[in-house]
């Protein structure tokens, strides 16, 4: 199994594509001038103690206040605030919270009146960013994400992830980090962390020690709604959380980006600097990949399923539903148990890779084609368990219900992505009335003797669909040629699946688009 990791760098920010064996399981879009990312930590400010609520309201900047519940408050609260208070406030404050004295913990069944009042500056950290109506969701207990270590401020536990088995493992884990870990801060320690070598763990720490440091010489003069600690670009996320030895490439179309990535990678794992490439290829780089093909193809209401099924998910502000239909692949099987069975195998592989895909959230419920066979039923359970195991979100699987029904339940932090693959028509805007659609050769033509003959530009590219650019390249003498013979002029024509059917752009020389009346 291979990952390839796909960057594409716009004017707003990065669209991030994740392929595992060429296959779209993850798209993300990392704006550059979005805030609020999940990790981040602000200087907050409490504006309204809802007790009825056992929880508060916090100023971190956003339009709407962010919403901060007593059980995310953690029990060292008291020794946050007593940190705050005396960072904010004095510049001799111990970064390394070595002499630092923790205060007792809170009751678990405590009121937030008790910990909490108006007005009151507060370190948060962003735990859910904001959905729809709903503000970013807030914690206090802070938390800094390594590539093998979590760095756990004011708290002095070494846990150790679930999926290490070994328990000689976990001893060694647990002698090593004993004997590196400084005091008045816990660590976490990854699955990744399994056979590494105490230098590795070492180097890490340290990294996760100077950010918060960094973050931290910030308090003195930091404002109220200051971002004090940010977490690294998406990219760099999925990075530090997922590169291993089944990735093989990572291809970005920016230079900037390329030394950001390289820079990070240097300083996280230098074997891995090899597979790093910059592309410089003609076409975009999504295009070339098959990644836009891809995108147009998986977001649309019905998608087409492996063996000839098909799913339509339906999105509601409660739930998700998704109906899993045989279509053709009825008629393929000996009998109607085998085609249910083998169709909901299929389907299962392929909603797993939608959750991913989509990054849906809270409830899911699958309908599946019915079956008689109780053990069918724990095999399509079994399966999707096994699916479900690449994904990095929190997830909870349960058995099919006596109706064929599968409840699904996956952490949402993030707005649920969606792509909108209906195209509304480039000549009607929507209206169901056009300009013959055959007459846009016609139109494409005249606008490329304008450019050439009368503006006189010296090159000229052309960016159109699919379709329109086999229809100018098809034969020996195609339409292409006859441009050559009539212009002296070469014209470069590229794929770009993700135009409109008659949409197209001209280009000059600098890859700029000209701009036609």
């Amino acid at each position: 199994m291979s990952n390839e990791l796909i960057i594409n760098s716009t004017q707003n920010g990065s669209r991030i594509a994740l392929l595992n064996d060429k296959n779209l399981v993850e798209i993300h879009y990392d704006n550059k001038e979005e805030q609020f990312s999940v990790g981040d930590i602000y200087l907050g400010t409490v504006r309204k103690v809802m007790q009825g609520l056992n929880a508060a309201f916090v100023d971190v900047g956003y339009e709407k206040d962010a919403f901060l519940h007593y059980h995310d408050l953690g029990p060292k609260i008291n020794s946050l605030l007593k940190y705050t208070k005396s960072a904010t406030t004095r510049n001799n404050t111990s970064y390394k919270l070595s002499k630092f004295k923790l205060e007792p913990e809170i009751d678990k069944l405590g009121k937030i009146s008790q910990v909490l009042a108006r007005n009151k500056q507060i370190l948060v950290q962003v735990i859910k960013e904001p959905i729809s109506t709903k503000g970013p969701r807030l914690s206090c207990e802070l938390s800094l994400p390594g590539r093998y270590l979590v760095l756990v401020p004011f708290a002095n536990g070494i846990s150790i992830s679930k999926k290490i088995s070994s328990s000689d493992e976990r001893k060694r884990l647990t002698r090593l980090i004993s004997s590196i870990k400084p005091e008045n801060f816990g660590v976490i320690i990854r699955t990744v962390a399994e056979g590494k070598e105490v230098a590795e763990l070492d180097t890490d720490l340290r990294n996760l020690l100077e950010t918060w440091e960094k973050g931290m010489k910030k308090l003195p003069t930091a404002q109220p709604r200051d971002k004090i600690i940010g977490e690294v670009g998406r990219a760099s996320s999925i990075l530090r959380d997922m590169l291993n030895e089944t990735f093989d490439s990572i291809h970005v179309d920016d230079e900037d980006t390329y030394a950001e990535i390289k820079s990070f990678i240097h300083k996280m794992d230098p074997s891995k600097e090899k597979i790093l490439k910059l592309y410089n290829g003609r076409n975009k780089i999504f295009e070339h990949f098959g990644i836009e093909r891809q995108l147009k193809s998986l977001f649309g209401q019905s998608v087409n399923v492996k063996g000839g099924g098909y799913l339509i998910i339906e999105h509601t502000e409660a739930l998700h539903v998704i109906d899993v239909n045989s279509g053709n692949k009825s008629s393929t099987e000996d009998n109607q148990e085998n085609t249910a069975l083998n169709t909901n195998i299929e389907a299962a592989k392929e909603i797993a890779r939608q959750l991913r895909l989509r990054d849906m959230g809270g409830i899911i419920v699958v309908d599946f084609i019915d079956m008689k066979n109780p053990d069918n039923k724990k095999l399509i359970f079994k399966n999707m368990k096994e699916f479900m195991e690449d994904d990095r979100s929190k997830h909870t699987v349960l058995p099919l219900s006596k109706f064929g029904l599968m409840q699904i339940t996956r952490q949402r932090v993030r707005p649920e992505l969606n792509i909108v693959t209906q195209e509304k028509c480039p000549t009607c805007n929507g209206s169901g009335k056009i300009t013959a659609s055959i007459l846009i050769s016609d139109k494409l033509e005249e606008d490329l003797d304008l450019l050439l003959l009368k503006q006189k530009e010296k090159s000229i590219s052309i960016s159109l669909h699919p379709y329109l650019y086999s229809y100018y390249t098809k034969g020996i003498i195609s339409a292409r040629v006859k441009w050559f013979f009539k212009y002296g002029k070469w014209v470069r024509l590229i794929e770009d699946s993700s135009l409109a059917i008659t949409e197209y752009h001209f280009m000059n020389a600098n890859e700029e688009i000209i701009e036609l009346n």
